[in-house]
């Protein structure tokens, strides 16, 4: 798989994260570092899979652990050449999203600070089967995941960093299919919120514009 693979998904994931609620066995701490692992892109594939693998092992079955850990094995797909590899990677990382989702489905009320679970792990899910390569059939489901956040009632009240998170995300697909009016809308949004991400979305805007 690509390094354009490698950049959509690290960007696709690289939100503010949010504060843990004590339902959790899991420290913030510990998910923040193996988080950073992930942030710090090219080079930490390993290190961030192994992280969050670590942090799922003393809490099997936590779906948003499990979810993370997916997108990180997933990326593992970069760090051989050899074919059959990247797709046991690949396919892996997406067997344990799948899995995440249907865990979460079954405490729909869970949170993670201020942001519904179900919903932080419909966007690690989306993120990532938008940015697996086309032949893997993944694209359409990430697009329903996506339009399954932005329609959520409970988006509302979500994290202000996770909902930028949420329309850059919308924003950048909406681009890429060339719905330009969609893509700028959903960037004025995040700006109009002073979400975290209002500076991408105003380079977002002035690429739309151009």
């Amino acid at each position: 798989m690509s390094t354009k693979y490698t950049a959509a998904l690290l960007l696709s994931l690289c939100a503010s994260m949010l504060t843990m609620p004590d339902a959790n066995a899991y420290s913030e701490a510990d998910f923040q570092t193996a988080f950073q692992s992930l942030r710090a892109g090219a080079g930490n594939e390993e290190r961030a899979a192994k992280a969050f693998q670590n942090l799922l092992n003393a809490e099997p079955g936590q779906p948003l652990l499990m979810a993370y850990a997916g997108s990180a094995t997933s990326r593992l797909a970069v760090t051989t050449i050899f074919p059959w590899k990247k797709m046991s990677y690949a396919e892996e990382g997406l067997a344990m999203i799948d899995k995440s989702l249907i865990l979460a489905e079954k405490e729909p009320a869970q949170l993670h600070g201020n942001t519904l679970q179900l919903l932080e792990i419909k966007l690690v899910a989306a993120s990532t089967f938008l940015a697996v390569p086309e032949f893997m059939n993944r694209h359409a489901r990430g697009q329903k995941l996506l339009d399954d956040i932005l329609v959520h009632p409970q988006l509302s009240t979500a994290d202000l960093g996770f909902r930028g998170e949420v329309w850059m995300r919308a924003a950048r697909l909406a681009q890429q299919q060339k719905r330009i009016e969609d893509a700028k809308k959903l960037a004025e949004e995040v700006i109009r919120n002073q979400a975290p991400q209002a500076e991408k979305a105003k380079q977002l805007l002035q690429g739309l514009s151009a």
